[in-house]
């Protein structure tokens, strides 16, 4: 079992910027994939981006390209989204979700653990 925990959430003006953190409860992220999710409001959960755990290859959803960054840091504790250039379209609850397989996969059903979640709010 692995409790994640998401944080960094909250309101911010379009055009800003929040850095979102995932971390499991009790162990490191370092041999799982990651990935971020989000799902707005009355709208199914899709992907965002992921960071594979074998060589920190990563993946994004064609609309967040360029504007937001995943990352881990070195001890592979804590995954991060850094998300700038915000749009009222990224308003969502944002989750952590964590496999074991290397593969970026954008499909929930393939991630075997994931967070509460963390309300992002972005105002036009």
């Amino acid at each position: 079992q692995v409790q994640l925990v998401e944080s960094g959430g909250g309101l911010v003006q379009a055009g800003g910027s929040l850095r979102l953190s995932c971390a499991a409860s009790g162990r490191t992220l370092s041999t799982y994939t990651t990935a971020w999710f989000r799902q707005p409001p009355g709208k199914e959960r899709e992907f965002v981006a992921a960071i594979s755990w074998s060589d920190a290859s990563t993946n994004y959803v064609g609309s967040v390209k360029g504007r937001f960054t995943i990352s881990r840091d070195n001890a592979g504790n804590t995954v991060s989204l850094h998300m700038n250039s915000l749009k009222p379209e990224d308003t969502a609850v944002y989750y952590c979700a964590v496999r074991s397989g290397t593969y970026t996969t954008t499909m929930p059903s393939h991630y075997a653990y994931w967070g509460q979640g963390t309300q992002v709010t972005v105002s036009s």
